[in-house]
């Protein structure tokens, strides 16, 4: 855990450096006194079509060539960035934290909103997230302050999704994108707002990566099976190839897992040569051939990423690189997904 900690601060760093985002203090001075987001003021969204932010962010190679369609919305929801083992602000975030909404920009958004930027307007929101460990609480205390720390953060998401549908959509198109604790609320949006509801005919997809996701907790929304369903969930949980977490033994279903290279939900095994490029250290350049993808029982193997000091990566858990190993493939799947909705238009069925 303490490389994970250390691999992730070198994310951030290398991506803050490589980038010509400010974040100023006074931005973040600007919010409410009591910490209630409020999301028609710009502030509160760590990514928005009407400002510049990190999610615009894009490679040197594919700088070249960009070619922004903005046909859909996409409504990203970010992991957990309040990490400090003190809880400053007790079991969620503040909203006004310098720390947390800098890690969130220059981490996640731009590491992961980033990949869909080319084939829609990103919208994701600040949000009261639940401390780290919300997730590992000790004793029955703890257990109910976690538990109410994520009902605040997804009280949040909810807030965010309604402004957005009200004010932004108009219509257009949905994706629901979202990585580890984003997914923990993106599993809850899905199944309140689209899963045998109207809307359900606006999703383009869903990319709920990072969390199990549980086939039997929607009654339409549907895995994506092929590299073009529509209307339906990817998701992946990644690993080195032979490592099972304790708690995914625990599990008492299997989860969805998307091979984010065939983009098949059945066990298929892709070699890392067929990855074509892969976000590592500094996100400006794109390397190929670091990781293959294997789907085994809920969960997404790979051998060893391959790439310049990886004798230093020791830990058997990528959970924090599951976007950054196969970004121009989920890119590329994006714009796949994107091309079928569009040519189908709502006449498609969620079963792929």
């Amino acid at each position: 855990m303490r490389f994970v900690a250390v691999l992730l601060v070198v994310i951030l760093v290398s991506g803050c450096a490589q980038n010509n985002y400010t974040t100023f203090k006074s931005q973040y001075e600007q919010m409410a006194l009591n910490d209630i987001p409020d999301y028609s003021n710009l502030d509160y969204w760590a990514a928005h079509p009407q400002k510049k932010d990190p999610s615009d962010s894009l490679p040197t190679e594919l700088a070249k060539n960009f070619h922004p369609i903005n046909k859909v919305d996409v409504f990203f929801i970010h992991p957990t960035t309040y990490l400090d083992t003190t809880k400053p602000y007790g079991w969620n975030a503040s909203l006004k934290d310098i720390k947390t909404n800098i890690s969130t920009d220059f981490g996640t958004i731009l590491n992961q909103a980033s990949v869909f930027n080319e084939v829609g307007l990103v919208y994701a929101p600040r949000y009261r997230q639940a401390h780290i460990g919300s997730y590992s609480p000790i004793g029955h205390a703890d257990t109910v302050k976690a538990m109410a720390a994520f009902e605040l953060a997804y009280e949040d998401v909810k807030a965010a999704f309604d402004y957005y549908l009200a004010h932004y959509n108009n219509g257009r198109p949905i994706i629901i994108a979202s990585h580890s604790q984003g997914s923990t609320h993106a599993k809850r949006l899905l199944k309140e707002y689209f899963d045998n509801k109207p809307l359900a005919k606006k999703l383009v997809a869903a990319y709920v990566v990072g969390m199990a996701i549980n086939p039997a907790d929607y009654a339409q929304i549907k895995p994506c099976s092929t590299p073009t369903s529509v209307g339906c969930i990817c998701a992946w949980r990644t690993y080195k190839e032979g490592y099972i977490p304790d708690f995914v033994e625990k599990e008492n279903y299997k989860s969805i897992v998307t091979n984010p290279l065939s983009w098949s939900d059945q066990i298929t095994q892709v070699d890392r040569k067929s990855n074509k490029g892969s976000v590592l250290y500094n996100f400006k350049v794109i390397t190929p051939k670091v990781a293959g993808a294997i789907n085994h029982d809920g969960i997404l193997w790979t051998p060893k990423p391959q790439f310049f000091g990886n004798f230093l990566y020791t830990t058997p858990n990528y959970h924090i690189a599951d976007y950054n190993l196969y970004y121009l493939s989920v890119r590329q799947n994006v714009a796949d997904r994107v091309k079928t909705y569009l040519s189908k238009g709502e006449n498609y069925s969620t079963n792929n």
